[in-house]
């Protein structure tokens, strides 16, 4: 065997590894977005419902007259405050 075969074997060789280990980490990667969707499906679905509710809050209080809008603000905040717990929880689990 010439020294250029040597090297062609050698460059296979550590082509193959390489490839193989490219393999190893697509799968890790497929594994973390399943788990990822997973981990964040219950916390995007609770965020969407809060939203839901700020939006009804907020319509409630859009369609109250100016003298009883203030009796719907504080659901309003809450619904917003809730909507926004939910969101910051659901961006924790990326960091």
């Amino acid at each position: 065997m010439n020294t250029k075969d040597a090297y062609r074997e050698k460059m296979t060789a550590q082509i193959e590894e390489q490839e193989a280990r490219l393999a190893q980490l697509k799968a890790r990667a497929k594994q973390a977005v399943a788990d990822g969707k997973i981990a964040l499906g219950g916390e995007i679905e609770a965020a969407e419902a809060k939203l839901t509710v700020a939006r009804a809050r907020l319509k409630e209080l859009s369609e109250a007259g100016d003298d009883a809008w203030e009796t719907f603000k504080d659901g309003c905040d809450e619904a917003w405050n809730s909507f926004s717990d939910a969101c910051r929880r659901a961006m924790d689990k990326f960091k």
